[in-house]
């Protein structure tokens, strides 16, 4: 990997870890998650006039229909997350998606997983049992309590939209495409926007008018700036990727895991017990393991 792609994907880690720390500091995740997806909406409409929709494969659409229903899944079950567990709590569980991508490819597609990738997967399985276990021994009701409950489904979403991803991407790549607007930038918005179909009912079933617009009042500049630097961390990978190994780039990408746990601490004020602090670094290292096997 070069230095040019090594320094974009640490800056997408770093951003992506923030933005999550953004949300987790919010008094309301639910509807900052709102305001974040209604700021991609504005954008998407701004650069409509350069784009031609008449180029995106029927199939890509479909893809779309699927991830964005898996998306506004994750939006939520993120935002409920944050409501109820630390970040140093949710981030490792719901960033271990690489970890279980490759069993979803033994079962669904008849691949194979080498000596390598079982063991970073053991080891991802191992780190986020550790996530949940105190100094005096395992909590049996951790297991089922909110935080970590909401961040096993959002691990579960990011697999689904993560699986449409890769097959949207996939078709967008091979379609002609004239417009100044990137393929990756139209898709990322478009998820945004989609996705907000389905996650802006949940979101207003759980708050009231009132409370929304209050917290555009008093964190409507910061969930703009969230969602565009959700924005420039999503493009900087994809960026990375034109330069070095699929592999290298997701196993770096996972130092965010760390830079989260940074975040959790000094900023938050969290106090993670040491089992946790192992566990999120056995996260980084079971996926660096699985990267760098190829799976």
């Amino acid at each position: 990997m070069t230095a040019t792609a090594l320094l974009l994907v640490l800056s997408s880690a770093v951003l992506h870890a923030g933005w999550s720390a953004v949300i987790k500091s919010s008094r309301d995740p639910l509807c900052f998650n709102l305001l974040q997806l209604a700021t991609q909406a504005v954008i998407l409409a701004a650069i409509l006039p350069w784009l031609d929709l008449a180029r995106v494969p029927s199939s890509a659409w479909r893809f779309l229909a699927a991830t964005s229903i898996a998306h506004a899944g994750y939006f939520y079950w993120m935002s409920r997350a944050y409501e109820h567990g630390d970040l140093t709590l949710v981030y490792p569980i719901a960033r271990s998606t690489p970890a279980f991508l490759p069993v979803l490819a033994v079962l669904l597609l008849g691949d194979s997983i080498s000596p390598a990738g079982a063991a970073g997967i053991a080891v991802v399985v191992g780190g986020m049992w550790l996530v949940q276990i105190g100094t005096d021994g395992l909590r049996w009701r951790s297991l089922a309590a909110s935080g970590t409950r909401y961040a096993y489904l959002t691990l579960a979403a990011t697999v689904a939209y993560s699986l449409c991803d890769k097959g949207a991407m996939t078709v967008l790549s091979q379609a002609p495409w004239t417009s100044p607007v990137p393929r990756s930038v139209f898709y990322c918005l478009t998820i945004s926007c989609t996705s907000a179909v389905a996650f802006a009912p949940l979101a207003i079933r759980r708050r009231t008018a009132r409370t929304i617009l209050a917290l555009v009042r008093t964190e409507g500049a910061r969930a703009a700036a969230a969602s565009v630097a959700s924005l420039i961390g999503y493009s900087l990978t994809l960026e990375a990727l034109r330069w070095a190994p699929v592999s290298y780039v997701v196993a770096v990408r996972q130092t965010s895991v760390l830079f989260a746990l940074l975040l959790g601490v000094l900023w938050l004020g969290e106090r993670p017990e040491r089992p946790r602090l192992l566990g999120a670094c056995a996260t980084v290292l079971g996926v660096m393991l699985i990267a760098l096997a190829g799976e």
